[in-house]
């Protein structure tokens, strides 16, 4: 299936959804209703704020924002501009803001007085930055104060103007956490965007009747170009959560909202496990589709979710902030337990050597990827560039496998591998064992330097609320363990720990443990 772009950037998509259907609702936040035509007339009003600005054709705007409608407007004013949106990370500290800003050169700041201990100084201090916008009230900072909402009081909109952003353009920078040194800025162009909302909406056969919820964050991009943007391409609408918590409000949104598309991670699924759901929640909702991306998605939390939510379908898919993010997914018509699907769109995958030779089907290899998902590559970053995109072939750094029916199964992490006296371990299969055991709640499994094996395989517990610490012991999870994995693959440790460092996704940050492990911490 070959993908299909009738626009050249998503200003131009809605001006198109505009005039198709002005009056229909695509955005609910709190108790506001935002209509097509109500949403473009704000993005024309900070557009043309940013235009008296200066802003010009390649020119770079960094949000710093929590999840918000300001954050979206903002994308799209800047589209219409032809610039791009440096999308940052809100739980980063100064250094690392003003590490990124200088990057990317980045010209204005749309940020919120949340992160004022944070960002507060960077307009002094950032080489390029001109302005600072806040997208609520806040302190005086110093003379140059921009409120969100009275530009667009204050600049009619003029919607005939626009500069013509080419479907090849820059339009999107995600910055990477990576695992070592300074963050990346993955350089997105409209074309790869455009591919995942395509394939994504024709996957999932979104149309405008389905209703999202954005509840994660908007910087990253699972939210950003599945959440947040896949939506516009059907003329869906969305519900915009601002804060992750209470959980009980997702809850509650997703129920009165009549929300029929929920995208989360493992962390949110398993919270909706355990979570005592009123009945009406169960009987009512309007749910048919549940994603799962951003990590590993358990066999165990995908049957108990199955069985809860039995009238709606739960598929998982695989990606990476370099690849738009999605890569695969499986279809609403099959899903294989344990894979992550299909490839999206009309992506090419295949598992590979270290010659970056084919390797034969059921054996595992590293995940590579060509297609237009692929991203321009890293800003500023040639070197690194060239060793991850060979070829047109951006390699992954999964480890993974392919069945004969084109299926992926994502085995681990190369960087996560453990080799124990020359042999593979791969800390998923361990992790999934773990997460059998009924007091469990997460986990996960990290190579430690040996001197007789060369690595040993350690494991981190997080125990669930009600868990009886007397019984559910090192000792107890080992024996667990040894019913169905080899001796070899055993952690030589388990230690309990009150809470996993993760991302603001859920994903669990193993550099971080590896690292307190170093520091003899553990």
């Amino acid at each position: 299936m070959k993908l299909e772009y009738p626009y050249q950037n998503f200003y131009k998509l809605l001006r198109s959804n505009v005039l198709k259907k002005p009056n229909k609702k695509i955005i609910f936040i709190g108790n506001e209703k935002i209509t097509n035509l109500m949403f473009i007339q704000k993005v024309d009003a900070f557009a043309r704020f940013l235009e008296i600005s200066g802003v010009k054709k390649g020119d770079k705007i960094a949000i710093i924002a929590p999840n918000s409608l300001e954050f979206i407007i903002t994308v799209f004013a800047v589209s219409k501009l032809a610039g791009v949106s440096v999308l940052i990370n809100n739980l980063l500290k100064a250094a690392e803001y003003e590490f990124i800003l200088d990057d990317c050169e980045a010209k204005i700041l749309v940020t919120s007085n949340k992160f004022m201990k944070e960002v507060k100084y960077l307009n002094s201090t950032c080489k390029a930055l001109e302005k600072t916008v806040w997208v609520d009230s806040c302190e005086s900072i110093n003379d140059s104060n921009i409120i969100f909402d009275e530009v667009l009081d204050t600049h009619p909109h003029k919607e005939e103007k626009y500069v013509e952003a080419q479907l090849d353009d820059l339009a999107i920078i995600f910055y990477t956490s990576g695992t070592t040194g300074k963050p990346k800025g993955a350089m997105m162009s409209n074309r790869n965007i455009f591919s995942n909302m395509i394939a994504g909406s024709e996957r999932f056969n979104i149309n405008e009747k389905d209703r999202f919820i954005v509840y994660l964050p908007m910087f990253h991009s699972f939210t950003f170009s599945t959440m947040l943007m896949m939506p516009f391409i059907s003329i869906a609408s969305m519900v915009i959560v601002p804060n992750i918590l209470p959980f009980s409000n997702i809850i509650k949104q997703t129920l009165l909202k009549r929300v029929t598309v929920f995208l989360g991670v493992p962390d949110i699924y398993n919270a909706l496990i355990r979570a005592k759901l009123p009945w009406y929640f169960l009987w009512f909702n309007s749910l048919r589709l549940f994603i799962s991306g951003g990590s590993a998605l358990s066999e165990d939390t995908l049957n108990k979710f199955n069985a809860k939510f039995s009238r709606a379908k739960m598929i998982e898919g695989y990606g990476l902030s370099e690849c738009s993010p999605v890569v695969c997914v499986n279809t609403l018509q099959k899903q294989k337990v344990l894979s992550v699907g299909l490839a999206f769109g009309d992506y090419e995958l295949k598992v590979v050597d270290e010659e970056m030779l084919e390797v034969p089907r059921g054996q595992v290899g590293e995940l590579i990827v060509k297609g237009d998902c692929v991203m321009l590559g890293y800003l500023n970053m040639p070197e690194a560039t060239e060793s991850t995109i060979l070829n047109g072939w951006l390699k992954t750094g999964d480890m993974a496998k392919m069945d004969e029916e084109n299926y992926i199964y994502i085995v681990d992490r190369i960087k996560d591998l453990i080799i124990s006296k020359g042999v593979n371990i791969y800390p998923r299969q361990i992790e999934e064992e773990l997460m059998q055991i009924s007091c469990i709640k997460a986990v996960a499994v990290v190579g430690m330097l040996d001197s007789n094996s060369g690595e040993i395989p350690v494991a981190f517990v997080e125990l669930e609320d009600d868990a009886d610490t007397s019984t559910c012991t090192q000792s107890y999870v080992k024996k667990e363990l040894k019913k169905t994995l080899a001796n070899f693959k055993i952690p030589k440790s388990v230690t309990f720990v009150e809470a996993l460092p993760k991302t603001a996704t859920g994903k669990v940050l193993k550099r971080v443990l590896k690292e307190e492990i170093l520091e003899g911490k553990y």
